[in-house]
């Protein structure tokens, strides 16, 4: 059995594709800072049938990060499939004239810091399976920046090349990464942007193995 790592576990999208790859036969590590977040989404998900542990780490943290990565392999089963979809803080979110140096840095950690370790600490074990999936997740300011949120916007930017250099080069590993654009909030009632919505699709990209860039929807004008 392969583990689904999941970075930035949360009740909405978080907690829906970990149920969806988790009935898909995977077992779902879930990681967050918060403890308590991740002892209520285990019990959700046991509820469920899913096989779901917590490991608590900071993605500003790189060694806690990579320490809860190894962890989830040791404990459930080597990584097959990781989805890199924390929510960012919302003073990464300053109007483009007010954001200084320090201000970026930040963003930078979480963006882009935070993807390179988490990638590090799995890719060995997809190596060794032979196979493996890395699913980023991010707003539309990753393809159209937005100066009302300057550090996202450059934050994604990073995040957005590195993981397209990541799928030219892990392809012929058989390791597929994408991202996925949602260019609008994740709301329940949303047709395409709903948490259940959005986590079918990400099993489908896991599935599909097709292209780097996907939309939930498209862009507004």
């Amino acid at each position: 059995m392969t583990t689904f790592a999941l970075i930035g576990a949360g009740p909405g999208l978080g907690l829906a594709t970990a149920r969806r790859f988790g009935t898909a036969g995977h077992t779902v590590a879930l990681i967050s800072r918060s403890t308590d977040t991740l002892d209520a989404l285990t019990a959700e998900l046991a509820r469920d049938g899913v096989e779901a542990s917590g490991f608590a780490a900071d993605v500003l943290d790189r060694e806690s990060l990579t320490a809860a990565l190894r962890a989830a392999a040791d404990m459930l089963g080597p990584v097959e499939v990781l989805q890199y979809s924390p929510v960012p803080r919302a003073d990464f979110m300053k109007q483009v004239l007010d954001t200084n140096a320090d201000d970026v840095d930040a963003p930078l950690a979480f963006s882009v810091k935070g993807p390179v370790t988490a990638v590090h600490a799995v890719l060995p074990g997809m190596r060794e399976l032979g196979r493996g999936t890395v699913l980023f997740v991010n707003g539309g300011s990753a393809v159209r920046p937005n100066p009302n949120v300057a550090g996202t916007s450059i934050a994604f930017a990073g995040e957005s090349a590195y993981a397209r250099m990541l799928h030219d080069v892990l392809a012929p590993e058989n390791i597929h990464v994408a991202q996925l654009i949602v260019p609008g909030a994740i709301r329940p009632d949303a047709e395409h942007s709903s948490p259940e919505a959005l986590a079918r699709r990400l099993y489908e990209i896991h599935g599909e193995r097709d292209g780097f860039r996907h939309y939930s929807e498209p862009l507004p004008d």
